[in-house]
This record gives structure tokens, sequence and C-alpha cells, in this order.
């Protein structure tokens, strides 16, 4: 499979960082995939543009879509329902940013919120529940259903995964996945596999999700981790790294404060447990994170000092052992 620039999803390709850390005195490549500069700011505007175009011919105008989200996906199926004229609504969760449903509501999309937990860490389950119900209530209600959708990990198998390749010049790294649905690490996994990328890639879940066979427990941040298995990774991922909201966090704020790139909860995740292997195993020297979006979503919880002193988030020396050595640009 080869790929080059303007093929795959169609999508302009986004922007990668490449940052030399020393990590306890080692040496060390990170490189930042940053889906935030995709359409409607996230890696979601890949994944909504596939579903949309799977479930195109099954829309009839005044029954309309719907989908249940934690916010990104919500916001880019919005906008392509607007530019159809094609009514959506999104199922979201008290989690949800208020930026994000903001925005949503913008674009004239119905938000309707479960707020009952589902006893597994989250409101996935309930969100689900109440997706169903409006299938039976509006007859001609088309369900985008992210959660099983092959469009879902398709997207990325031809357009996330042979880009990031591409811009990393085909080097063997460890690349890193945060899961939620599961999508985007399946399309990952799919593209290695008929590629022949030398690449370990690592699952990244929150602590508390269920997504790739861990335990099911209270989970803070939204996007990441499920309080199901995914179906498209049924036998789970190895090597998964599971991270606590108060590592990503950290993460989060010590890449703004010393490079200057603000990403999302689920990329402080990623570079969190990018962290933790590159100390675990000297002889990992490169890694790839796909952040998936920006710090835009995240200013009233990850970068309000407010909300991180509600949940017990403080500290002075946040990396311990890291150091930044340089930071560039890359095609």
């Amino acid at each position: 499979m080869t790929w080059a620039p303007g093929t795959g999803d169609g999508l302009a390709p986004t922007p990668v960082v490449r940052l030399g850390l020393e990590v306890a005195g080692t040496p060390r490549e990170l490189w930042l995939k940053l889906e935030g500069y995709n359409p409607y700011g996230s890696i979601k505007g890949r994944t909504a543009l596939a579903l949309w175009r799977d479930v195109a011919d099954r829309l009839e105008r005044g029954a309309g879509l719907v989908e249940s989200t934690s916010g990104n996906l919500g916001l880019a199926l919005a906008a392509l329902a607007a530019a159809h004229r094609v009514p959506f609504t999104a199922v979201v969760d008290p989690r949800t940013s208020a930026a994000l449903l903001h925005d949503i509501r913008a674009l004239g999309a119905r938000v309707v919120t479960v707020d009952t937990p589902d006893g597994a860490g989250g409101y996935l389950l309930n969100r689900l529940a109440r997706v169903r119900a409006l299938l039976r209530e509006q007859p001609g209600l088309v369900w985008t259903d992210q959660y099983h959708n092959p469009a879902n990990p398709a997207a990325h198998a031809t357009g996330t995964a042979p880009e990031l390749h591409w811009q990393t010049c085909r080097r063997p790294m460890s690349v890193l996945v945060a899961v939620s649905t599961g999508g985007t690490l399946a399309g990952f996994r799919r593209y290695a596999a008929e590629s022949g990328a030398g690449w370990e890639l690592v699952g990244v879940d929150a602590a508390g999700s269920a997504a790739l066979g861990g335990a099911v427990g209270p989970r803070l941040l939204s996007g990441l981790g499920s309080s199901r298995r995914s179906a498209f990774l049924p036998d789970g991922h190895r090597p998964t790294v599971y991270v606590t909201p108060a590592e990503a966090v950290t993460v989060c704020l010590w890449l703004r404060d010393r490079t200057g790139i603000a990403v999302g909860a689920s990329a402080g995740a990623l570079v969190a447990a990018a962290l933790r292997l590159f100390r675990t195993d000297p002889r990992r020297t490169g890694a790839a994170c796909l952040c998936p979006d920006g710090a835009d979503r995240y200013l009233d919880t990850v970068y309000s000092p407010a909300w991180r002193q509600a949940h017990g988030m403080t500290g002075s020396d946040p990396l311990p052992g890291v150091r930044l050595l340089a930071a560039e640009g890359v095609r």
C-alpha cells in the first residue's frame, strides 16, 4: 500500500511536530501529529466524513441523523448535516465541553443530554439507550453508529495512518493511539498489517475504561476510554498503557508551557504514556503520538485552574527527568 499527499480521505495532511527530548538522561524523538488542524477541529473530522459518506444514501429529508458523542464527532457531524440541510441530533453527557455544545447548537443541531451515569464509569451505555429510543420514536432516523460502522476504522486505515507513515519518512517507531470506540486504533492496525510498516502500535486508554478489556471504574476526562469493550477490537490490544487524569493533565500543561503546543486531554495521555515507555526501555528512542484535538475543547477542564484545584491536581515539578532539547515542524 502506498500513499501520497492528496490521496486517502481527501483531506489536507495535518501537521507533525518533532520534539527532541532527554528522558532520564537519554536523547529521544517524540513526533506529535496534531489532528486539531482537521476540519471541525479534531480527528473526528475524518471519522465524520467517512460515516457521512456511508449513510448519505439512506438519509431522508425531515428524518435526519443521530449519534452518541462525547463532543468532537458531534460537532463534525453537525457541520456536515448543516451543509446538507439535514437535521442532526447529538446525544451527549455532562462531561461534554460547554464550548462544543455551543458550537453544535449554533449549527442548528438538537442536543439531548443524558445525565444518568451508566454504572460503568461513564455515561456511554445510557447515551446508546437514548439513541435506540430515538430510533424507535422517529422512523427514518439514521444512526451513523461510530461504535460499529466499519467506515470508522477505514477512515484511518486509508487516510490517517498512511499519512503519518509518510510524514515520519516510514521510520520504524512506536506509534501511540488513544482509544474510545477503538476505530482509530483498529484502522492503524489494518494499515500496519497491510503495509508492513515497522510500527509498534501502542493503545492508550483511560484508567477505569473497558475499551480494551480493562476493569471499569470512574473516569473524569471526556473523549478517552469507554464503558464497554470496543467492537472493533473485541480481543483487546497489546501493548496497552493506562493513564490517569492527573498524568494527562500534567503533560498538557507541560507541553503548553515548554513548547507552546496546546493539546487536548487524550493527547496529554498519549505523551504521558510515551514518556513512561521511554523510561522503562532505553532502546525505545522514537515514538509518535496521534493527538486527537487541541486545547480549545478543554478550557473549562484541563486548562482551568479552578477545575484542576477542585479535582486535586496540583504540582510544581510535573515531569522530573524530562528536558526539551528541540522542537521543529515537519512536512
